[in-house]
C-alpha cells in the first residue's frame, strides 16, 4: 500500500551521533498520534479577538471543547483501524486533546510508518531514532498531523543554574543586602509590588520531565519561611512518575524549584505536577493532559524545560503551538522559560537560537534579569548575563513562527548593528530575577541552595496569575496581548545584553517587555 512522506516530520541524528545499528525490533514503545482538529475556524476568530484585546471573550469550558474543537470520530475511528492492520494496540484515545496513543513494536513501527529505527549513540548517552520523515497511507493523509515517539532522544533540558554548593544559604540575605545575593521567593513579590492574597481556589500546573519531589523538603522549606505548605500533587503521563534522584544539582533542582517558587507566592493554590519523559511525545502529552485535566483544572501551565528550535521538528513545533492555542480558548494561562545558553541558546554554530517552547506565539516567553535591592525597593534591574560559563537569559527571533499581531511594528535591538524591524515572533514576552548571583533560597534533596535560571521566572510569573486569577474569581488566559497593550505595567529594563541583542526602551530580545509591577498587572489584566 502506497505511503506518504508527513509534512514537517523529517528527522536528522543528534549532532555528533552515530547509528550503533538497528534497534532492537522486539523493543516496545509507545507513539503519539495526532489528528486533525474541528472548528478550526471558529478557534481561528476566538483567538483573534483574544489578540486585538477584545475584552470579556467567553473562554469555552474544557467540558464542551471536545465537541467544538476536537477530533472529528472518524480521524480516530481511521487510526485505529490503521493501529489493528498492523497488529498495534490502542493505549489512550481522548478527543479533545485529538490524541491516539499505539503500543508495539520497534519492527510493527517501521512497517507501520515507513521507517528503519536505529540505536544511535553521541558523547553522553544513546537513544532510538530515525532519519528521514515518517511515512503514512493514503488513508491517513490530511487526518493525521503529527507522529511523535518513534525517536526517544532527549528533547529539552531544564532552563536552571545553581550559583553555589548545598548547604550555604542565609535566608534573609535578599531583604538588607545593597547588592542582593539571593531571595526567597516572597521577598521577590514585595520587591515586584505583588498584590495581595495567595491564590487559594486556583491551580497551577507545572511540567517536568524528569527528577522529583520529596514531600519532607516541601514542609521544611514552607516552615522556613513560616507558612503552610501548599498541596502538591503528582499525576504521571506516559509513565512519567516522581522520581527523585537525590542528586540536588540534577533534574530534582528543576522541579523543587518550580515547586517551592510557585507555591511561595500562592501557597492557597493547589499544584499539580505533570511528569513525562524527556521526549517530544512525552513533553506534549504532558501539556496536553495538564490543559485538559478536568478534575485539577489548571488555570496557569509553568514549564520550565526547552531547546534551540533547531532541534525540533516542524511537526513538533506545531503540535505545541497547536495545544497551546486550545490552551488560550479554554482561558489558561502557559508561561514558558526562554532559556539560559543567551542569544545562541547554547548552540556552538555561530547562529542566533529562539528556545522553544518559549518561541510559540501562543505561549508567554519568561526572559532573565539581575535584581539589586535594598530593603523592599529594587535598586536597578539589568540583563542577566554572566557570560558563557555563567549563563544569560535566552531571547531573540524565531526561525519557524511568524510575527503575531501584538508584536507588529515591533524593532529589535541587535547589540553591534543598532535597531532593525522585528520579522518573525521575537522571544521573550516578559522577565523576571533569573541570575544566580540573586538567586532564590530553595531547598532540595535535603539542601539549602540558591538558584536561578529563567526556569524560576515562569514559576514567578505563574503564582502571580494564580493570585490574580483567584481574586478576579475568573482566569484571565491568553496574556500576550493585554501585556504588549500595557507595556507600563511592567518594569522596563534598559541595562545589558544577552549577546547578539541589547535591552533597550520598550520591548526587547532581552527581557521582553520587562518584569512585573504587580499591582499595575492586576489591574490591566
Amino acid at each position: 500500500m502506497a505511503k506518504m512522506p508527513l509534512s514537517g516530520s523529517e528527522r536528522q541524528p543528534l549532532f555528533g551521533a552515530k547509528s550503533a545499528g538497528k534497534a532492537d525490533p522486539t523493543e516496545r514503545l509507545e507513539v503519539t498520534m495526532l489528528v486533525r482538529r474541528r472548528g478550526t475556524d471558529q478557534m481561528k476568530a476566538h483567538l483573534n479577538k483574544i489578540a486585538t484585546g477584545e475584552r470579556n471573550v467567553a473562554h469555552v469550558r474544557r467540558e464542551d471543547f471536545a465537541a467544538q474543537h476536537g477530533a472529528e470520530p472518524g480521524d480516530i475511528a481511521a487510526v485505529k483501524t490503521f493501529a489493528a492492520a498492523h497488529g498495534l494496540a490502542v493505549v489512550q484515545e481522548n478527543a479533545g486533546r485529538r490524541t491516539v496513543i499505539l503500543s508495539g513494536t520497534v519492527a510493527q513501527f517501521n512497517t507501520a510508518f515507513g521507517v528503519d529505527l536505529q540505536q544511535f549513540e553521541y558523547h553522553g548517552g544513546s537513544y532510538r531514532g530515525r532519519t528521514g520523515p515518517v511515512n503514512l497511507p493514503e488513508e491517513l493523509a490530511g487526518k493525521v498531523e503529527v507522529v511523535l515517539g518513534l525517536d526517544n532522544r532527549p528533547i529539552a533540558r531544564p532552563h536552571f543554574r545553581s550559583r553555589q554548593a548545598p548547604g550555604n544559604v542565609n535566608w534573609h540575605a535578599g531583604a538588607a543586602a545593597s547588592a542582593a545575593t539571593s531571595f526567597a521567593p516572597t521577598q521577590l513579590a514585595t520587591l515586584y509590588d505583588f498584590p495581595a492574597g495567595n491564590g487559594k481556589g486556583e491551580c497551577i500546573g507545572i511540567i517536568e520531565l524528569g527528577g522529583g519531589y520529596r514531600l519532607a523538603d516541601i514542609n521544611a522549606y514552607f516552615h522556613h519561611l513560616g507558612m503552610a505548605p501548599p498541596k502538591v500533587t503528582a499525576v504521571s503521563v506516559d509513565h512519567g512518575r516522581n522520581h527523585p534522584t537525590g542528586d540536588p544539582n540534577g533534574p530534582d533542582g528543576e522541579v523543587m524549584l518550580d515547586i517551592e517558587v510557585a507555591g511561595a507566592i500562592a501557597p492557597g493554590a493547589h499544584i499539580v505536577v505533570y511528569f513525562a519523559p524527556n521526549t517530544d511525545a512525552g513533553f506534549l502529552d504532558a501539556i496536553t493532559t495538564a490543559a485538559h485535566d478536568t478534575v485539577n483544572r489548571p488555570s496557569v501551565i509553568s514549564i520550565s524545560w526547552g531547546g534551540p528550535e533547531s532541534s525540533w521538528t516542524q511537526q513538533a513545533m506545531t503540535a505545541f503551538d497547536s495545544a497551546f492555542q486550545a490552551a488560550a480558548t479554554m482561558g489558561i494561562t502557559v508561561l514558558a522559560a526562554s532559556g539560559d545558553g543567551g542569544s545562541s541558546d547554547g548552540v556552538n554554530d555561530g547562529n542566533d537560537h529562539a528556545d522553544f517552547p518559549a518561541s510559540s506565539p501562543h505561549c508567554t516567553g519568561c526572559g532573565g534579569t539581575r535584581v539589586q535591592a535594598a530593603a523592599t525597593s529594587i535598586l536597578s534591574e539589568a540583563v542577566w548575563n554572566d557570560g558563557a560559563q555563567g549563563g544569560a537569559g535566552g531571547g531573540g527571533i524565531s526561525t519557524f513562527f511568524d510575527l503575531p499581531s501584538w508584536q507588529a511594528g515591533l524593532q529589535v535591538n541587535n547589540s553591534h548593528g543598532g535597531p532593525v524591524p522585528l520579522s518573525k515572533r521575537g522571544v521573550p514576552d516578559i522577565a523576571g530575577d533569573a541570575d544566580p548571583q540573586s538567586g532564590y533560597n530553595v531547598r532540595v534533596d535535603g539542601h539549602d541552595m540558591v538558584i536561578g535560571g529563567t526556569s524560576a521566572v515562569a514559576p514567578l510569573w505563574a503564582g502571580l496569575v494564580a493570585r490574580i486569577n483567584a481574586t478576579k474569581g475568573s482566569p484571565v488566559g491568553f496574556i500576550n496581548p493585554v501585556l504588549y497593550m500595557n507595556p507600563t505595567a511592567l518594569n522596563d529594563v534598559r541595562q545589558g545584553n544577552n549577546g547578539s541583542f541589547s535591552a533597550s526602551g520598550g520591548w526587547d530580545a532581552c527581557t521582553g517587555l520587562g518584569s512585573p509591577i504587580g499591582s499595575k498587572l492586576a489591574a490591566v489584566l
